[in-house]
């Protein structure tokens, strides 16, 4: 490891610490709006490129841009465009192979001129690739392969020295992301293709069915129009959802009952029933709705709990579950 002196005017000045950082992000931010601002007919011929491949997006890139081309193709992957990145040194001893006719290769370089790109943009010429290039250098190696252009601002580097790749960088990324995206759109890529795609960690959980974390059958406290409230009362109490629902003679819901309702209507709980309590047409939650919409829809209406319902005859609600705003806690929502 290389040990370099702390400079003295920052290494212990916590404003000139601060200072440094912001004056990184504007110097990349500054540079993401000069791209931002350049894009032209190029781009559009890069998503349709893409759109209109019949095999995969192979990426690839050296060092740094290396590491932003399997960033960049494990978000095409994730975003229903099939995508992998291939290390441009290991293309030119065997892995070539892994590009046929009918994919599209994206090259990644900021100068351009990286010499173990060499063998890849010969051989995608060679048996008909087309090429999208991203790079800095319009007149470089990259480019002039390149059947779409994709030139990025030749900006100053944040690192003091103008060496370390960060602006370049961030710029690339930005970039492909960009391609993503747009792409993504073109494609009508939805929710459901991303549910599909995301079955564990964190997106998995915002995009799970709010049907499959919902108390159904026996679990849901449900009560007839004209149930006693002391019975009401107790099957809310062992239920533990402080909520009860109200469905007439079809099974339809057409009340629920509250904790807030107990209270308001406390002194008179023991003579009356529970359509002389329940408030009508409460609010519930579509089965097919996420678990995310839905804990964000019970924190808009500031409710604990919600019953899921169908559409049943006459398009009725039949109650199909319940959640408690804790279910969505205990997985990890929040």
């Amino acid at each position: 490891m290389i040990v370099t002196s702390l400079q003295p005017s920052i290494a212990h000045d916590d404003e000139a610490i601060l200072a440094r950082g912001c004056e990184v992000l504007q110097i990349e931010s500054s540079a993401l709006q000069a791209m931002c601002h350049s894009l032209d007919a190029s781009f559009a011929n890069a998503c349709r490129t893409i759109l209109a491949a019949k095999g995969r997006v192979v990426v690839t890139g050296m060092g740094k841009s290396g590491h932003i081309g399997r960033k960049a193709a494990a978000t095409f992957s994730a975003t229903g465009t099939p995508a992998s990145y291939v290390h441009p040194s290991e293309a030119a001893h065997g892995d070539l192979g892994m590009l046929v006719p009918g994919d599209v290769l994206v090259v990644i370089s900021n100068s351009g001129n990286t010499a173990e790109l060499q063998a890849f943009l010969t051989y995608a010429r060679a048996i008909g690739v087309p090429v999208i290039g991203i790079a800095s250098r319009p007149g470089s190696l990259v480019m002039r392969h390149a059947d779409v252009a994709l030139p990025i601002p030749a900006a100053r580097e944040a690192c003091n020295a103008n060496i370390a790749p960060t602006t370049s960088t961030t710029l690339q990324l930005g970039l492909c992301d960009a391609l993503a995206m747009t792409v993504m759109d073109m494609r009508g890529f939805s929710r459901e293709g991303m549910k599909v795609l995301h079955p564990g960690g964190a997106i998995g959980l915002r995009l799970l069915p709010v049907k499959d974390m919902m108390h159904s059958g026996a679990s849901m406290p449900l009560a007839t129009a004209d149930a006693r409230m002391p019975d009401v009362v107790s099957m809310m109490t062992s239920g533990g959802f402080g909520i009860a629902g109200i469905i007439d003679e079809d099974g339809a819901l057409i009340g629920v009952i509250t904790d807030g309702d107990l209270r308001r209507h406390f002194d008179i709980l023991g003579s009356v029933l529970a359509c002389d309590v329940m408030t009508s047409a409460p609010h519930t939650l579509d089965a097919e709705m996420s678990a995310e919409a839905a804990l964000e829809l019970l924190n808009e209406l500031k409710i604990s709990a919600a019953f899921i319902v169908e559409q049943g005859p006459g398009s009725r609600p039949i109650p199909c579950g319940v959640v408690h705003i804790h279910d969505f806690l205990r997985i990890g929502l929040s």
